[in-house]
């Protein structure tokens, strides 16, 4: 298996060209995150890749750092954010568990599309719950277990998954189920507030810190 950042910055590049594959279940979710914000949070996204979403909030809130374990993809978010005279999104080459966060505490902390890529998902998620506010809001997209009304891509992906991974060519991926992953969720002390499959098997989900 491919050490995960590693993977990361040799794909940079082909993700930034990469077109969103569900435009509408992307502005949906995207929807309804701003909705839960507000213009003087401090927010956190973690797992950020290139910035798109972090520079489409940015308008929203007072400032958003955004982190990624890849520093190719942070530096494409630098350049965009440039390009787009955004001033308060700032890029940092960072995984969870480094200093280089902070300790907050943020009024929310994104995760969008990560969950299912990190090793230790109850660690990741007691770390998020530490760098929150009370009452702060921890919002993610999940990819979970494919299921058969789930697109053939994320069915092929799953068979194939191994294969990759043993040659090299995948990071580590655990695809969980979504009862699973809003367990995992509320057992780190966060209350859900909102769920969707947005889409299909991308679990949307909003949760408060309790």
């Amino acid at each position: 298996m491919q050490d995960s950042a590693l993977f990361w910055d040799k794909t940079a590049d082909k993700y930034a060209k990469s077109p969103i594959a569900d435009e509408a279940a992307y502005a949906y979710t995207l929807d309804r995150t701003r909705s839960y914000l507000s213009a003087d949070d401090s927010i956190l996204e973690v797992g950020c890749g290139t910035g798109s979403t972090a520079l489409l909030l940015a308008g929203e809130v007072g400032k958003i750092t955004a982190s990624d374990i890849s520093p190719n993809m942070i530096a494409i978010g630098r350049e965009k954010a440039r390009a787009q005279d955004i001033g308060n999104v700032t890029f940092v080459a960072a995984g969870l568990s480094d200093g280089a966060l902070g300790d907050g505490p943020y009024d929310a902390v994104l995760a969008l599309n990560l969950l299912h890529l990190l090793e230790d998902v109850p660690a990741s998620l007691q770390r998020i719950h530490g760098l929150l506010k009370p009452g702060g809001l921890f919002i993610s997209k999940t990819v979970c277990v494919p299921k058969a009304g789930a697109p053939f891509k994320f069915r092929l992906l799953k068979m194939v998954l191994p294969v990759m991974q043993w040659a090299g060519k995948a990071p580590y991926v655990n695809f969980m189920e979504i009862g699973e992953l809003e367990n995992r969720i509320t057992s780190a002390g966060f209350k859900i507030l909102e769920t969707g499959t947005h889409p299909p098997p991308s679990r949307y989900i909003v949760a408060r810190k309790s």
